[in-house]
């Protein structure tokens, strides 16, 4: 049974004694925290959103337009009364909470991906590694859990399968194709700094130990500056695919055994053809609004994908949660679990593995808690008649 409600326990137990957190207990008290304390660089990355970051504040206020409908005298409130844990894609985790993919890790922790690996196998939920990191499949794989790979699809066909079967090798539960980044977005605060971390070699290992991808290099990246100079050059020309179509996602299930989901859908029609095509699970998410500004908000898009696809298709969300009380509003609406960004990236900076894990457990503890005072032993609890909707 859950027990991350505990927590709570822990940091009053230790008040007694007058320790109090180190950290702040709020996704937005964490980022307030990560503007004093991070490089300008690497919190303008992580904040940074598309053009005037209109969809990433919609992302957030968008679960204002509803509100639970707890109900009481259940006997759901007392600890241990409630099991949190559910299967996706045929993998059982303690939570429906899974760390999104987030690139170059290493510009918040030298171990940023390995860190998360870590934390949250101890904590038994999921993480999703992006192709865009700064430690390599193979390191991932042999710290983590459970784990999925994100595939930046590039455009080159084999170096694209050898990520899938690496990762595959590496021990990942389930590929993720991220379907909305053939290219980046528009990111002013990126671009007043003329900061990509890419340009730097940063975030780019699992090219540079690709056999692929080093097979296309005239020398290793290793030997001087000049190699690292033409390996991303190399990687330019390599990131993004604008020729992507669903026939891509049969391709791909050709390639491997494994669960695919396809993240970054918004629109029911493109939802009904990545599962046509072969695609186990849909993500509905925009990217954190990291990409196109003035998109829909991922929360108002998400009922209509689940009435789509959902009933042949697993549907996850990302997007926009921040507290526990978002993550039932989402699955009340029909996702089966989330992607969870910001706020534990904010902590891996501001204190390595215990910043990432306070980050995580504060998540955790909120939504088990919020879980049985709302009267739910369970997932299978959250449904639409949970909600009140203020629309």
């Amino acid at each position: 049974m859950s027990s991350f409600a505990d927590f709570q326990n822990e940091i009053y137990l230790s008040g007694l004694a007058g320790a109090v957190p180190s950290l702040p207990m709020t996704a937005a008290g964490l980022e307030a925290r990560a503007r004093e304390v991070l490089e300008p660089a690497a919190y303008a990355y992580v904040a940074g959103s598309a053009s005037a970051e209109r969809t990433a504040t919609a992302n957030v206020t968008a679960f204002e337009k509803y509100r639970l409908l707890p109900r009481v005298l259940r006997g759901t409130s007392a600890p241990g009364a409630r099991d949190l844990s559910v299967e996706i894609l045929g993998t059982r985790f303690a939570a429906p909470i899974l760390t999104a993919p987030v690139g170059v890790l290493g510009l918040l922790h030298e171990r940023g991906e390995t860190v998360i690996a870590e934390v949250t196998r101890e904590l038994g939920i999921g993480m999703v590694l992006s192709t865009a990191a700064s430690s390599t499949i193979e390191e991932v794989g042999a710290a983590a859990g459970d784990w999925w790979y994100q595939l930046y699809w590039p455009s080159d066909t084999e170096l694209a399968r050898s990520f899938v079967e690496r990762a595959e090798k590496s021990g990942a539960k389930a590929i993720v194709v991220t379907a909305d980044t053939p290219s980046l977005g528009w990111r002013p605060r990126d671009l007043q700094l003329g900061h990509l971390p890419f340009l730097q070699g940063k975030g780019i290992a699992n090219y540079l130990s690709d056999p692929v991808f080093r097979a296309k290099l005239p020398s290793p990246p290793e030997e001087s500056e000049d190699a690292m100079r033409m390996a991303v050059l190399t990687w330019i020309g390599l990131f993004g695919n604008h020729d992507l179509r669903p026939a891509d996602i049969a391709r791909l299930r050709d390639w491997t055994d494994l669960p695919i989901a396809v993240k970054g859908v918004l629109h029911p029609d493109d939802a009904r053809q990545v599962v046509d095509a072969g695609a186990d699970a849909v993500i509905v998410s925009n990217h954190g609004g990291r990409q196109v500004d003035g998109s829909v908000a991922a929360l108002d898009a998400l009922p209509t994908i689940v009435a789509t696809v959902g009933d042949r298709a697993e549907v996850l969300f990302d997007s926009g949660v921040r507290t526990g009380s978002d993550v039932m509003i989402a699955l009340s609406l029909g996702a089966k679990a989330v992607l969870y960004g910001r706020p534990w990236v904010y902590g891996l900076g501001l204190a390595g593995r215990d910043g990432a894990r306070h980050a995580l457990r504060t998540l955790l503890a909120d939504f088990d808690a919020s879980m049985g005072l709302s009267g739910c032993s369970g997932v299978a609890d959250l449904a639409r008649t949970m909600l009140s909707s203020f629309r």
